[in-house]
């Protein structure tokens, strides 16, 4: 049976082998949720950037770019972080550029595996589908929030060790703790999440569409991974 971990910070990816594995970034407010909900209504492909100058000058290569820091609109940036404005196929067609406060550090952090999937609740199953016909480990990056623990990020790692628990062993501590506390909390993730910090800034914030998104289940069938290019894109 592989085996199935969790990093629960980019600060601590340098503990982690990601030779061979695959490796699964989730930054579940907002930016893998973004991420999901931009492919799936149409847009073409997305390239990730950890610094907000590199991103910005991908405009002049006919890129729309997206920057968000701290939970806002980066200054000088047509989009941000929110997966709600990509529904409805809102940018369908487009490349975009896109870097975020946390999630385009973690892919960053993430190269060198042998796969870098995007996890996000709205396509779990399907990632879990694609998962069990790879026959790799798996590790699970959460993005965090600065270097810091989350819990939303790590509920999803949870949410993933137990859809996988048939293919994928779990022991790690980290791991199964995660487990455990997604097998108590899972059927009312809302509701617990709710007190998550991050969810509070978000909400201070008025966007509790965006949170509503995030954690809703299985809206889309399809698995988003980086390319060979670094590009984000459709699995076919």
């Amino acid at each position: 049976m592989h085996q199935i971990e969790i990093c629960f910070s980019p600060d601590l990816i340098q503990h982690h082998e990601l030779e061979g594995k695959i490796v699964v970034v989730v930054d579940i407010f907002r930016a893998t949720s973004t991420m999901v909900a931009a492919l799936a209504n149409g847009v073409q492909k997305i390239l990730p950037f950890a610094d907000l100058e590199s991103c910005r000058l991908m405009q002049d290569k006919g890129f729309r770019i997206a920057g968000e820091r701290n939970g806002h609109t980066a200054p000088g940036f047509e989009l941000g972080n929110s997966p709600v404005a990509f529904l409805n196929n809102a940018f369908e067609g487009i490349q975009l550029a896109m870097t975020t406060t946390n999630g385009t550090q973690s892919i960053e952090k993430s190269k060198g595996a042998h796969e870098i999937l995007i996890g996000a609740f709205p396509n779990i199953q399907a990632t879990v589908s694609y998962i069990q016909g790879q026959q790799k480990d798996v590790l699970i990056h959460c993005a965090g929030w600065k270097g810091r623990f989350n819990l939303e990020d790590s509920l999803y790692a949870g949410a993933l060790v137990k859809s996988l628990e048939s293919s994928h062993q779990a022991e790690e501590d980290g791991a199964l703790a995660m487990r455990s506390l997604f097998e108590r909390e899972g059927h009312r993730l809302k509701e617990y999440l709710s007190q998550a910090s991050h969810a509070k800034r978000l909400q201070n914030h008025g966007i509790e569409k965006d949170i509503e998104f995030c954690l809703t289940f299985d809206l889309y069938d399809l698995v988003v991974k980086v390319d060979q290019d670094g590009f984000l894109v459709l699995v076919d």
